[in-house]
């Protein structure tokens, strides 16, 4: 079978998996295709186009993870299945999680549906909540760094307390349900809080 760009970051996946995001070199990703390293710039311009479609191939990932978990679901049904899916993914591929989360050039990535649809499956559960434009925004920050921040010090052994990072999970969950369900109201145009 020849090379092709999808067997390039799927080399680039496997490696990130085994040796970590940050140590992807473009000579280990030829030596696992078999190729010499002039071979890949056929199919990726260099490391960062690699790392990029790296991180929209894991976004893909957990985009599909999300969705699945989510489908037929509303209001705090799908917030925790939002949330459990989130967490596994990192947990299960925490490499390809640290991926997703390089500064990716706006103009590079224009309309690439991996990224839009991960605004899209947050948008949908902000909206069991009643939560759009500007509060939905705030309130989809708040989701996502409270995911990304737990499971990603979990996944680095960042609980090593007496009571299980597990233990507490849904009562972080729960927590995030009443604040969606309680948020504050903005204050109209022209006047202060």
């Amino acid at each position: 079978m020849g090379l092709t760009t999808e067997r390039v970051v799927s080399a680039a996946v496997e490696l990130a998996d085994e040796a970590g995001f940050d140590k992807l070199t473009l000579s280990a990703v030829a030596k696992r295709c078999g190729v010499k390293d002039p071979s890949l710039y056929v199919h990726v311009r260099n490391l960062q186009d690699l790392r990029v479609r790296l991180a929209l191939r894991a976004s893909d990932e957990l985009n599909d993870s999300i969705g699945a978990a989510i489908a037929g679901r509303s209001g705090k049904d799908a917030l925790i299945a939002f949330a459990g899916a989130y967490r596994a993914y990192v947990l299960r591929y925490p490499e390809r999680y640290a991926a997703t989360q390089i500064r990716i050039d706006p103009a590079a990535v224009a309309g690439e549906p991996a990224l839009m649809r991960s605004i899209e499956l947050t948008a949908a559960i902000l909206r069991g909540y009643g939560l759009e434009d500007a509060e939905g925004l705030d309130a989809a920050r708040l989701l996502r760094s409270t995911f990304h921040g737990f499971a990603t010090l979990e996944s680095a052994g960042g609980f090593a307390h007496s009571r299980a990072a597990e233990d507490s999970w849904p009562h972080i969950v729960d927590a995030l349900h009443l604040t969606l369900s309680n948020w504050p109201d903005y204050p109209k145009e022209g006047t202060d809080r």
